[in-house]
């Protein structure tokens, strides 16, 4: 529980101090750890670094400033830690998939962003097609959106990408050989009729190759303090996330 404590308290400082030049001997200092002892445990609990995290929380205030306001993408660089503009629209590009004005519009219903997974490439490393099923104790919001990245954050673009109306079965196809990590989410009513919540589910590291012979079982749950924000724009997901079912309220769900 000490242990949990501390990685609590240091995700708290990161989501509160985000903006700052903050390093890993500085939030160590805070939380009264070593810095190796902190990094150890902190990759332990929630699956990436403190630097890993504290990239995600920049950009996924990102994506709320940009959603919530008209400030300029410079000053938001600026706001969520950035010195430089461009190393910030990189940042974000490679993380959400779409450039932060693209974002912008897509977040108000202007536009639309659909991703194909690269399944057409045949000069790339070898693919195998990856069952499994999706499990939910949620009415469903939206379609489940099923993905395999190279990372344990929902970030970048997905080597192999699905959706399916409803929790259940799912198939992935193309998905290259090597390691990679399996990410679903979903809009949904949890708990109260009236609430609307992300659920979302990781499972990896998986070995992909000839035989694997993977059924993967993803169970989508609502993010907890201790998971990385959610970047990717997942195509279809955001407005419907920013703008929930008509009488739906939207709650905090650790997606931004």
């Amino acid at each position: 529980m000490r242990r949990e404590r501390a990685v609590e308290q240091a995700v708290r400082i990161i989501r509160e101090r985000y903006a700052e030049p903050l390093g890993l001997d500085d939030i160590a200092r805070a939380v009264l750890v070593s810095k190796f002892h902190l990094l150890r445990i902190f990759t332990e609990i929630t699956g990436v670094t403190p630097g890993r995290f504290l990239s995600a929380v920049r950009i996924s205030e990102a994506k709320r400033l940009l959603q919530q306001s008209d400030l300029a993408v410079a000053c938001i660089s600026s706001m969520v830690g950035y010195s430089s503009t461009g190393s910030f629209t990189s940042r974000f590009t490679s993380s959400v998939g779409i450039p932060p004005t693209q974002y912008r519009h897509l977040s108000r219903g202007k536009g639309e962003f659909t991703f194909r997974s690269p399944g057409g490439d045949r000069t790339g490393p070898e693919r195998c097609r990856l069952g499994g099923v999706a499990r939910a104790r949620a009415e469903p919001l939206s379609p489940v959106y099923i993905g395999s990245f190279d990372g344990p954050i929902l970030q970048g673009h997905p080597s192999s990408w699905t959706s399916t109306r409803h929790p259940g079965p799912f198939v992935l196809d193309h998905v290259p050989h090597g390691t990679c990590y399996l990410h679903a989410t979903m809009l949904a009513v949890h708990e109260h009729p009236l609430e609307a919540v992300l659920l979302t589910a990781t499972l990896g590291p998986v070995h992909i190759g000839p035989y694997a012979g993977i059924e993967a079982e993803l169970v989508l749950r609502p993010r907890a303090w201790w998971h990385p924000p959610v970047l990717f724009a997942v195509p279809g997901l955001e407005i419907l996330t920013e703008r929930p079912h008509p009488g739906i309220k939207r709650i905090p769900s650790g997606f931004k």
